[in-house]
């Protein structure tokens, strides 16, 4: 039975399912969230150690500005509203991406982050603002300024998400089979699981059918 310590998810179909139920984009990202905590408790019975949820990419940036807007609103009063719980629950928050928003943003993610940074039951990584290619490119530009010598060991030193393990799972929602610029480096050995649910529709029930998968298939990683 394979171990499994952590889990990363593009939550794909929030906009789909909106308008399909509601007419509306942003009802579909409100409903999102109802979603996230269905994952946040089934990861902890699950043990899952970390949980990384692709939130928003530097390709996001491209819709429209009033959609922009609710999201970053709905992000700011899901923190607000629910930091004090996960700290409660010993949930641990990080930030990968550039923190890149408003003032009034990045003061709240660096708080949820400090708050939570000495918490073990779960660590969240919520990418916002993140994009594989430009990680990768970074973490390069910086290991060469500090003239180590090239090699995996010392790169992903540099990676935003070092001290992190790579995912063990990749699960994608929305019926959609790509990876959308996200973790390339670090889901090389991830297996992959693509849902033809839209991320709103998704339940524990989904979720622990993944993990079940998960732990019966055989891992070779390049060995027979």
């Amino acid at each position: 039975m394979n171990p499994l310590n952590h889990v990363a998810i593009i939550m794909d179909g929030n906009g789909r399912w909106g308008l399909k139920h509601k007419k509306s984009r942003n009802a579909g990202h409100k409903a999102g969230l109802n979603s996230v905590e269905k994952i946040i408790r089934a990861s902890i019975k699950n043990n899952i150690k970390y949980l990384t949820l692709f939130a928003f990419s530097t390709e996001n940036w491209k819709r429209p500005k009033k959609e922009i807007n609710y999201l970053f609103n709905l992000l700011e009063i899901f923190l607000k509203n629910k930091i004090n719980d996960l700290h409660k629950k010993n949930i641990k928050l990080k930030i990968i991406g550039i923190k890149n928003f408003s003032s009034k943003l990045n003061k709240l993610l660096i708080f949820s982050e400090n708050k939570t940074k000495t918490n073990k039951k779960l660590q969240i990584n919520l990418a916002l603002n993140y994009g594989s290619k430009s990680e990768l490119m970074n973490a390069f530009k910086q290991l060469q300024k500090t003239k180590k010598n090239l090699n995996e060991k010392n790169f992903i030193k540099y990676l935003q998400t070092r001290n992190i393990p790579d995912p063990d799972i990749l699960i994608r929602t929305g019926n959609t089979h790509r990876l959308s610029n996200f973790l390339l480096w670090q889901i090389a050995y991830a297996e992959i699981f693509f849902v033809k649910k839209l991320w709103p529709d998704f339940n524990e029930k989904d979720y622990n059918k993944i993990i079940k998968k998960f732990k019966s298939i055989k891992r070779n990683f390049g060995n027979v």
